[in-house]
């Protein structure tokens, strides 16, 4: 399916008062409250694209619509009369990669990280002859077909799979199925080399796309914190970004805390692959419950690091999930040994750098602990930001020495 012609597509119009300025600079987004909703506007069907029009009928460019969606407009092209087929998208995917080959040696990053990519609501990670895509927005589930043929021509890779389950997909109309777009899906993880480390990545069942890609930078500087013989905590380990990193670079032992036994067992593959079973230890159960428990027991480390999920996914949930980076950060720094360093970090656009630096410094303090601010880390290259979207920043880690 291609765009269809851009003589029979209908326009929707901005209300008086909304930014139209913020959009011809780059914000990509018009919301519900913005455009002017009439009962044809709301005939429109989910996923189709249309002129969007200032108040004095002046056109802005080609937008995607959803009128069922809080954001009802996705800025695709300031063209209004772009045709949006399998040249549109290799056009932006050649883009993107030309970023990613150049800063990466190897074909495992995110290849498309949605509106800073020019592909809004799109997500595709890439896993040497795999692609993971996720559509996020009903445009691209809409499009999937030239999208998914021009990832072909543009990679090379034999294997696309869709992942359906993005928390954006609901709040869409979108449902949580995953597909099989190109090929055959791996029978079992896929090893990603990353810092030194090998990490396992369930493609199929795993969370989000299978890998955290985004961490691989903070990876490399908790790395360099550790000396010979460290004993290394990684709450929230998912399959062992931090830990696995720090024993390669030569931690004495470490210690992975999550609740998925699934992820902890890639984990542990994950620990045997890259050499260090022996001294790699898992251990299922709630984060709050077990930092309380080592801290019962006495236990101290040399780094600490914490990386929940977002705690504050919007910004009904801002106070309540300050007051949970606190409770983390609280609980956490009593187990840094003096000297030792403590690694805290957000995934939530809704907490900003500085609120959520702010929580985690008041965590420190409640505990009794005195800290030196060493390094503030975001993601990495293959997740770019576009400037005028602060959720395209969403991942923020603050390094402490205790």
């Amino acid at each position: 399916m291609t765009s269809p012609d851009p003589a029979t597509r209908p326009t929707v119009r901005l209300k008086p008062k909304a930014n139209a300025r913020a959009l011809r600079h780059g914000f990509p987004w018009a919301y519900d409250n913005e455009v002017v909703t009439d009962r044809r506007t709301r005939r429109i069907a989910p996923g189709s694209l249309a002129v969007l029009e200032d108040d004095k009928r002046n056109p802005l460019g080609l937008v995607a619509v959803n009128p069922g969606s809080r954001i009802l407009c996705r800025m695709l092209d300031p063209d209004p009369g772009a045709v949006i087929d399998r040249d549109w998208f290799a056009a932006r995917l050649d883009r993107a990669l030309a970023l990613r080959v150049q800063v990466f040696g190897a074909p495992f990053y995110r290849l498309v990280h949605a509106e800073a990519d020019g592909l809004p609501g799109v997500v595709i990670d890439r896993f040497g002859d795999t692609c993971v895509i996720q559509p996020n927005a009903a445009w691209a589930e809409r499009l999937l077909e030239p999208l998914t043929e021009a990832l072909v021509d543009a990679t090379g890779i034999d294997t696309v799979l869709k992942n359906a389950s993005g928390r954006a997909r609901a709040p869409e109309g979108l449902d949580d199925r995953g597909a099989v777009l190109r090929g055959q899906a791996p029978d079992g993880p896929v090893q990603v080399h990353m810092n030194g480390a090998v990490y396992m990545a369930d493609l199929t069942g795993g969370q989000k796309t299978g890998l955290f890609y985004d961490q691989r930078a903070n990876h490399a500087f908790a790395a360099g914190l550790v000396r010979p013989g460290a004993r290394v905590l990684d709450v929230f380990c998912h399959v062992g970004g931090f830990a696995l990193a720090m024993l390669t670079a030569g931690a004495g032992n470490a210690l992975g805390v999550d609740g998925s036994a699934p992820a902890l067992a890639l984990a542990a593959q994950g620990a045997q692959a890259s050499g260090h079973a022996d001294r790699f230890e898992t251990r299922q159960g709630d984060a709050f419950e077990t930092l309380a428990a080592l801290a019962a027991d006495g236990q101290q480390f040399d780094v600490v690091i914490c990386d929940p999920p977002a705690f504050a996914p919007n910004r009904q949930a801002l106070e309540a999930g300050l007051r949970a980076y606190e409770r983390i950060a609280r609980l956490a720094a009593p187990l840094v040994a003096p000297d030792g360093y403590l690694g805290l970090c957000s995934c939530s656009h809704a907490a900003d750098l500085s609120r959520f630096r702010d929580a985690s410094a008041r965590g420190i303090g409640r505990a009794g602990r005195r800290a030196q601010l060493i390094h503030t880390g975001f993601a990495g290259p293959d997740h770019p930001q576009l400037p005028q979207l602060a959720e395209s920043g969403y991942l923020k880690a603050v390094f402490f020495r205790l």
